[in-house]
């Protein structure tokens, strides 16, 4: 049996890895100690000297060489969250290790929370029911798109923005996305990110955070929305340049944005989006909440599995696309 060790922070543990999962793990691995945080990991580095998989999720350790010059026997990471970005160096890279990232497992809940916001948005849910609060009655006109024909825009295509689209795909809806990245066979019609912002009843992000996406979704973009349109924020708060959007917003009180991300996150005291009606802040509500969070520990199980049986890993990272993951 492997040696390995869980690293991650300690409030959410329970949840990604559930009694369920370390029952199953505990049948494949031997544990070199208890659950640490990377904080203790880094108090006492020589606990990873016989480690071969190394399990974390949320609050995992950075992997670099100070890290890597303890654990000459690790052959393979796991990891119960979405982006290993954050924690991957050349250093690592370098080793030839496997990574495994369990990002399509909290794409779930993410593409659900997204389908429901756009057939709320086609609704004008958010809208029409702010007009009846701040009217004191039922608006006399209300004019919707409706679920019926109209053009859904995605600005990302990556597992999340795929998966939603496969959801949409259940409805009687165009979507079309704009993904410089995204390979031509996926069976979505890609366009300009004009046209996106141009010719879509919402517009949905799901686009990583990357030098080349910080505050690419400004006010310029924001103001080419059709009148009662819905923007959706699910993907990162600093791909949208806040300011220049909340100008666009105050004077438009017929568009909404549902922001599940900002920047900074939370939004400061005083941030114009607290007061602003059209729109939406959740808190991360989009992500992986609670029992969901036991996919991801489901998925580095099934993923821990392959890998002691010498089968191929579902969900490795390929490190010449792990710069474009969010």
């Amino acid at each position: 049996m492997a040696t390995a060790l869980l690293v991650m922070e300690e409030r959410r543990r329970a949840d990604v890895y559930p009694e369920s999962v370390l029952n199953g793990l505990d049948d494949l691995v031997v544990w070199q100690g208890p659950a640490l945080t990377r904080e203790q990991l880094a108090a006492r580095p020589g606990v990873l000297d016989e480690v071969e998989i190394l399990f974390s999720g949320w609050g995992a350790p950075v992997l670099d060489a100070g890290l890597l010059s303890h654990a000459p026997r690790l052959r393979a990471v796991l990891v119960a969250a979405g982006s290993v970005r954050p924690l991957t160096t050349p250093e690592f890279w370098a080793r030839g290790i496997p990574i495994v990232s369990a990002a399509s497992a909290n794409a779930i809940p993410v593409a659900e929370f997204t389908l429901a916001q756009v057939l709320l948005a086609l609704k004008q849910f958010h809208r029409i029911s702010r007009e009846i609060k701040e009217l004191g009655r039922y608006p006399g006109e209300t004019s919707v798109a409706g679920a019926y024909g109209s053009r859904v825009g995605l600005l990302g295509l990556g597992a999340i923005g795929r998966l939603v689209a496969a959801h949409l795909r259940n409805f009687d809806l165009e979507v079309v996305a704009s993904d410089p990245f995204a390979p031509a066979d996926l069976g979505i019609a890609l366009v300009p990110l004009a046209e996106l912002f141009d010719t879509c009843e919402v517009v949905s992000l799901h686009a990583p955070l990357l030098p080349q996406t910080e505050g690419l979704v400004d006010g310029d973009l924001v103001a080419r929305l059709r009148t009662g349109a819905t923007l959706i924020n699910t993907a990162r708060g600093a791909v949208v340049d806040e300011p220049s959007v909340v100008e666009v917003l105050s004077r438009r009180p017929d568009l909404t944005a549902v922001l599940d991300v900002t920047w900074p996150e939370p939004p400061p005291p005083g941030s114009p989006l607290y007061g602003l009606p059209n729109v939406v802040l959740t808190p991360h509500l989009a992500g992986a909440m609670g029992a969901e969070r036991a996919r991801m520990g489901e998925l580095v199980l099934d993923e821990a599995r392959r890998l002691l049986a010498g089968e191929p890993l579902r969900h490795a990272v390929d490190p010449a696309l792990a710069s474009l993951r969010a």
